[in-house]
């Protein structure tokens, strides 16, 4: 057999058109499984997530479900000028493109103010440095009251005149005030020198101690 009668042999008119066959029907194959699993996913379609910001929880809920989306409450916060128990956040953002069935994640605004631990600040610390931990942690302060004792030192805190001590628990929306010392002490000014207390501040020694001078006798 000459090679050229082996290659019209093996590329025969109808090897060759069931190899033509074969390929279009991984083709079809192909482009078929690709349209199906487009279907299946729904893939170039979504669902709009809507503004859920200062709508209630339950209001919220009925209207993704309206939409074929799910709605979980993931956290709470406090915000005393939204209503309680509307939504303050939401993930996905509002216009995010979802598919049906997705869960909308939301944090809703809590019914009551937060209460936090009073720390430990009163005689443990100078004004600057209990203000400072205080409104880190939210606390609104009116103007320090004074009273006798070390300068800029804090003696006490107190809310609506209610004397608080450390580890007390105090609503984030209530007014502190910090009792915090004007320099004196029982009457006298505090310089960290006790005799500066104790002592008049004008009394010299030498009022007190004359010197004698020699008397010169005559004969």
């Amino acid at each position: 057999m000459t090679p050229r009668q082996f290659f019209q042999k093996v590329f025969s008119r109808i090897v060759v058109l069931n190899l033509l066959a074969m390929a279009l029907f991984i083709v079809l194959l192909l482009v078929g499984a690709g349209y199906a699993l487009s279907v299946y996913t729904h893939h170039g379609e979504g669902i709009s997530v809507p503004d859920l910001t200062g709508v209630r929880g339950a209001s919220a809920t009925e209207r993704l479900q309206h939409l074929g989306l799910q709605m979980a409450v993931s956290d709470s916060a406090y915000n005393s000028a939204r209503p309680a128990g509307t939504i303050l956040q939401q993930t996905p953002g509002p216009g995010t493109l979802v598919k049906q069935g997705h869960t909308i994640y939301v944090t809703i605004n809590s019914t009551s103010s937060p209460s936090f631990a009073i720390p430990d600040i009163i005689d443990n610390c100078s004004a600057r440095e209990a203000k400072a931990r205080l409104e880190a942690i939210g606390y609104r302060l009116l103007p320090n009251k004074e009273v006798n004792g070390e300068k800029d030192w804090v003696y006490g805190l107190e809310a609506r005149g209610h004397a608080l001590v450390a580890g007390d628990k105090v609503s984030i929306e209530t007014p502190l005030q910090l009792l915090v010392g004007n320099g004196l002490y029982e009457g006298y000014l505090y310089d960290d020198d006790p005799t500066d207390s104790l002592y008049d501040t004008n009394f010299s020694t030498t009022d007190a101690i004359m010197p004698v001078e020699s008397e010169t006798i005559e004969e």
